[in-house]
């Protein structure tokens, strides 16, 4: 997206320290996470007028509901963001609700009327989240074509709402994704292997409520908000199939190291000895609703008008940043030179927004995160960048296992780092960034937000 040249303010004259230029990256980055916060946004986009219900999603489109036609409501929900989903649903329907499942992260759990809420574990599944899962499963299974389900569902759903296919135990499933995270799978490879080892997800939900009607609110952690990713799309069809996921684990090395049970079920499906997940025409879809409530690009804007309040010209670069760190790292480092490098493309006070989800090959004994490792990777690739600022951070406030969102850097991050005493060859050799940038000061800590809209990057150039 272009900087609006015409909407701008006047340019601002004064060159800012680079404490201010910190302070300013880590301002506008917390109005990026309040403006997708998911509580804020589905009250902004959930409107009760008698008994019509109306949904706005992101792009403009709405669906609206006479309750009037429903014996009952139930609402089930998972992810890392879902409990204020669940609190503004419940302030907006109070007792219209007739009983809901909602499974969040540890320590993230809130009072809901009519609602039980589950804690569990994330990015490792855990007995809670299968508890979780069987308690929704039980509630859907019992409801029927005069019932409206509202599924809440917010990334992180993966892990928190799981139910392993037959035969498969959890502990295949905590052993598979361990690995599926190491390995620099991205995020739609590691859902298509997911996808068919449960009985819940890539549109198996669907199948469970049917013939109930159901509207799936989302708040969308993957690029292009495809809605058969987001938490494996559990009320979406699945594009893929037994097939794939067989490869991608042939792919990554993981087949002969995967549990036997869940080798066997995947070739059984590749044989079309059981059916594969619902597609795309499938029945159980013809009552159902996917609506994302936030996204990335929503993060993104809210960045670009606060940015251009304080006196930056603000220019949005992508929503769709993926990949491994470190190639993105140098494919970002170059863009950055295009633009604000000498010849400089874009003028002074700018800033430079992007957002999307990066993947980290994880080796070594170090901590981080994909947030951390891009900026260790960035440091050394910026030298002869003059007064940049860059943060690159989680907005749900968790980089990797880490108490960091993220990290900041600047043109004299290395030197700040060799003096430390730290190598920069081998701090990214051990991934050790999160060492690095608790030493020199340079992490975002944030603490668990509301809102995961995956993660975005900051450059102010001044």
């Amino acid at each position: 997206m272009a900087p609006d040249l015409d909407d701008r303010m006047a340019p601002r004259l004064t060159m800012k320290s680079d404490k201010e230029l910190r302070a300013d990256a880590e301002m506008l980055f917390l109005s990026g996470i309040e403006a997708a916060d998911a509580g804020n946004v589905t009250a902004q986009r959930v409107t009760l007028d008698g008994e019509s219900l109306a949904i706005r999603d992101v792009l403009g489109h709405q669906e609206v509901y006479d309750l009037l036609k429903y014996n009952r409501i139930f609402v089930v929900g998972f992810g890392k963001a879902v409990c204020p989903m669940a609190e503004s649903i419940s302030e907006i329907l109070k007792e219209r609700i007739d009983s809901g499942v909602i499974i969040t992260t540890y320590g993230t759990a809130a009072d809901l009327e009519r609602m039980e809420v589950i804690e569990a574990s994330h990015p490792l599944p855990d007995a809670n989240g299968l508890q979780g899962a069987m308690r929704v499963m039980s509630l859907l299974t019992a409801s029927d074509d005069n019932d409206l389900i509202i599924a809440l569902i917010s990334g992180g759903g993966s892990a928190l709402f799981t139910m392993p296919s037959p035969g498969i135990t959890l502990n295949d499933i905590q052993a598979l994704t361990t690995q599926l995270l190491k390995c620099g799978a991205s995020i739609h490879e590691v859902n298509a292997v997911r996808k068919h080892i449960s009985q819940v997800k890539g549109g198996l939900l669907a199948r469970i409520a049917y013939p109930s009607s159901v509207i799936s609110l989302m708040i969308s952690d993957v690029t292009e908000d495809r809605v058969d990713a987001i938490a494996s799309g559990p009320t979406a069809p699945d594009p893929s199939t037994y097939v794939d996921a067989h490869n991608i684990l042939k792919k990554y090395h993981l087949l002969h190291d995967t549990a036997p049970a869940i080798r066997s079920h995947i070739e059984s499906g590749c044989r079309g000895v059981i059916p594969d997940t619902p597609k795309k025409g499938d029945a159980v879809f013809s009552k159902v609703k996917n609506m994302i409530m936030a996204n990335n690009m929503t993060a993104l804007r809210a960045i670009a008008r606060k940015a251009r309040n304080i006196g930056y010209l603000p220019f949005i670069l992508s929503s769709r940043m993926d990949g491994d760190t470190r190639r993105s790292a140098k494919l970002f480092a170059s863009m950055l030179k295009e633009l604000i490098g000498p010849p400089r493309c874009l003028p002074r006070h700018t800033c430079i927004i992007s957002g999307g989800e990066m993947t980290a090959r994880i080796s070594g004994r170090g901590k981080g995160g994909r947030n951390q490792d891009f900026c260790l990777a960035l440091v050394p690739l910026i030298d002869g960048l003059d007064r940049v600022a860059i943060l690159s951070a989680g907005t749900d406030g968790v980089d990797g296992h880490t108490d960091a969102a993220g990290a900041f850097i600047n043109q004299g991050t290395n030197a700040l780092a060799k003096k430390k005493g730290f190598d920069l060859s081998t701090t990214l050799h051990n991934y050790d960034s999160h060492s690095l940038f608790k030493q020199t000061k340079s992490l975002v800590v944030t603490g668990r937000t509301r809102t995961n809209v995956m993660d975005i990057q900051i450059v102010l150039a001044d």
